[in-house]
């Protein structure tokens, strides 16, 4: 299965499953979990469950095992949407061409949603009909805590609002995305990895190399397409990075220059895959694609 053919496989089944899993929680609070159920099944190409799934199935791991830290990683993701497109954050109306969550179901709402979404993850993690041993169990945990926490997304996410307004030098600007956007990239492709048995430090070693690559040419081509980018594709307002006078790639090294380091990066994250004996080509398209996606 190529990657144009498994794409929307992931997406069915992650939607379907996580679509499943809230409807197996009790009515008490509607609300709340309708507001929880919009933000996580909004849409999107469920990039993180993919790598999850792609680099576990590459090492020998069954689909339903993977299931659920595909299934935390996308909770977590979407708790960090939510709370990002609020007016204390990025203020943003639009996600995934909908209305926001804050916008349909006010701060308050939209606040909660998040809460209980990144709960929601763990819950989902720690599920003892996952089939995961408890060892795998903490050390995903493990995983999906650092790179969402201060270590990783959310400390990101500070340094992001930091830079509002003001001119960084490129070494921060890489520190930032390294943490907001490559963070949970990395913790999708360990965690496939880590649901897997008896894989080798080197494996280890490459799969995390890549994710480090991949990560950052997903950041660099999201800021190429903010400026290039069409609101009706992108799903969100074009241009935003703009108005809220943030440093980005091709604000600091031009956008022909962001492009191309955008996808040398790629290259890098291809080379770091290539060297292992498994069959990496799913990994491999979705470097690729990182670069030539127009949303």
């Amino acid at each position: 299965m190529n990657l144009k053919e498994f794409a929307p496989h992931v997406v069915n089944r992650i939607n379907d499953f996580m679509s499943d899993y809230l409807d197996g929680m009790d009515d008490e609070v509607p609300e709340l979990k309708e507001a929880v159920r919009y933000g996580l099944l909004l849409g999107g190409k469920r990039a993180r469950p993919l790598l999850v799934y792609a680099t576990g199935m590459a090492l020998g791991q069954e689909e339903r095992i993977l299931d659920y830290p595909a299934a935390a990683i996308e909770c977590i993701h979407a708790y960090s949407l939510i709370h990002d497109d609020m007016p204390e954050m990025d203020n943003d109306k639009l996600r995934r061409g909908h209305d926001t969550v804050h916008i349909k179901y006010g701060q308050d709402g939209a606040l909660l949603a998040g809460d209980t979404l990144q709960a929601l993850a763990f819950q989902i993690l720690s599920d003892e009909r996952s089939g995961l041993s408890d060892r795998a169990v903490v050390l995903l945990t493990r995983i999906l805590s650092v790179r969402a926490g201060y270590s990783g997304m959310c400390g990101g996410q500070s340094l992001d609002l930091g830079a509002e307004k003001r001119h960084i030098a490129l070494d921060e600007l890489k520190l930032l995305h390294s943490k907001k956007t490559g963070a949970l990239i990395r913790a999708a492709v360990m965690m496939g990895a880590m649901s897997a048995d008896h894989v080798s430090p080197k494996t280890l070693e490459a799969l995390d190399e890549y994710a480090r690559w991949t990560g950052l040419a997903f950041q660099v081509w999201d800021d190429v397409l903010d400026v290039i980018g069409e609101t009706a594709k992108l799903g969100k307002i074009a241009g935003a990075d703009e108005f809220l006078e943030k440093s980005t790639y091709p604000s600091l090294i031009g956008l022909d220059k962001a492009k191309t380091y955008a996808e040398e990066c790629a290259h890098k994250a291809i080379d770091a895959v290539g060297v292992l004996n498994i069959d990496s080509s799913l990994l491999c398209e979705f470097a690729e694609f990182t670069v030539t996606r127009d949303h």
